[in-house]
């Protein structure tokens, strides 16, 4: 808590807080290098089991085949909920794809 202020007030004492607090510290990452092209690269679609984002990714992996049947797409769930990190899949992707788009639906 940022600030305490305590103040009398008749027959009692209130105590007011102050819940702003103090951002944590982060360190910028810098992007991914863009890739040239999606022709024979692995793409994967990431469902970070928000609301909806299974549905929204299977309609984009249907997409990818119809429109670029070059890119392989592959359709993964996340082995938690989307507050906490997955390195497992994270790894995966790194070992095995080229690219990945992570899906928040609505």
């Amino acid at each position: 808590m940022a600030t305490t202020r305590t103040r009398s007030a008749g027959s009692g004492t209130i105590t007011v807080l102050n819940p702003q607090g103090y951002p944590p510290r982060i360190t910028a990452a810098p992007m991914a290098p863009r890739l040239d092209g999606l022709d024979g690269k692995t793409v994967y679609l990431v469902d970070p089991r928000f609301d909806d984002s299974g549905i929204f990714l299977k309609q984009l992996q249907a997409c990818f085949e119809e429109h670029l049947p070059r890119v392989t797409t592959r359709y993964v769930q996340m082995r938690s909920v989307y507050t906490r990190d997955d390195p497992e899949t994270w790894e995966e992707i790194k070992a095995n794809g080229d690219a990945a788009i992570i899906g928040v639906g609505h």
